[in-house]
């Protein structure tokens, strides 16, 4: 199962607030999630609206991204095709960028706000205060709650995180780029020896694969809570990936030949990070991403821009 998700920054991104901003325009995009790609016309017709002022306001949610037309040929003219590009739009009032190092940007995402997922079971969320939705559901995953979740799990596929570009914005060049978070094997129960080979993507690029070498449960992570028995995952490997124009590394590590500018990150305004256990994996045993509130760092998934 796969879906698209659009997290907004209300300050940054207008056009998508104004695109919101009306029942009409919303009905539109239920419409096209529902039923999948329409023309004006039949658009207009289901929704009993005058052509006129769908086209306007599929105008409005194209400048906005939330839809994608095309003009196809028909057999009077042309129509365009209106198709939804999001299954779910998320905004965000939390302001998690901040200033850290010299010339180095800092973005803490918290673990629930991933933009797009594909997992298979075992499989779950948690909080900080229960299980979030049915475990071994991979539809859990489009559970409202989502959002407070403190820990990941899934055996194989992936989940995807869109991080703002702030180096871009502030015409400033990147030299690194860095991701930070904690991460183990899963196993039903645990256990010290269960490889799992884990691999993090950025912009499409396959940047490094480590090898988690278990899922933890030999004794409480210092920030997990008390009702999380200890049979469960416990803590991870605080790992950082990085990635300059030497090449990529885990742990400081050089572990492939993928360059900063393999990634492109200077045409892009957000760096798309994903993190996941791949169909083809040599050692494919599964996943564990602790966030604020589990395992042995109370930390999100951290990415550092450390710019010239």
């Amino acid at each position: 199962m796969s879906r698209n998700f659009l997290v907004v920054d209300p300050e940054e991104h207008q056009s998508v607030l104004k695109a919101l901003a009306s029942p009409t325009r919303i009905s539109m995009l239920k419409l096209l999630q529902q039923k999948g790609p329409m023309n004006v016309n039949d658009i207009a017709a289901v929704l009993s609206l005058p052509q006129s002022s769908v086209s306007t306001s599929v105008q409005l949610l194209q400048e906005a991204g939330l839809i994608r037309t095309e003009t196809i040929k028909a057999r009077k003219g042309n129509q365009k095709i209106c198709e939804c590009v999001y299954d779910e739009v998320l905004i965000v009032l939390k302001d998690n960028i901040k200033e850290t190092e010299q010339n180095a940007i800092e973005v803490s995402m918290p673990l629930g706000l991933y933009t797009g997922f594909e997992v298979s079971a075992p499989c779950g969320l948690c909080s900080v205060d229960g299980i979030i939705g049915l475990l071994d559901v991979p539809s859990t995953f489009l559970d409202p709650d989502r959002m407070k979740t403190a820990l990941i799990w899934f055996t194989r596929g992936y989940v995807e995180y869109q991080f703002p570009n702030n180096a871009r914005l502030a015409n400033a060049q990147i030299r690194e780029i860095e991701f930070a978070l904690e991460l183990s094997s899963e196993v039903p129960g645990t256990s010290a020896d269960w490889p799992s080979d884990i691999t993090l993507a950025v912009n499409g690029i396959d940047v490094a694969t480590w090898t988690s070498p278990g899922d933890f449960g030999d004794q409480r992570g210092v920030y997990t809570p008390d009702w999380w028995k200890l049979k469960g995952s416990q803590y991870g490997k605080l790992k950082s990936f990085r990635v300059n124009e030497d090449g990529s590394y885990v742990d400081g590590l050089r572990i492939s030949d993928v360059r900063l500018s393999d990634l492109k990150l200077e045409a892009h305004h957000s760096i798309r990070l994903r993190i996941g256990v791949r169909e083809d994996a040599k050692h494919p045993g599964g996943i564990n991403i602790f966030g604020r509130g589990f395992g042995n760092y109370d930390q999100d998934i951290l990415l550092r821009l450390r710019t010239r």
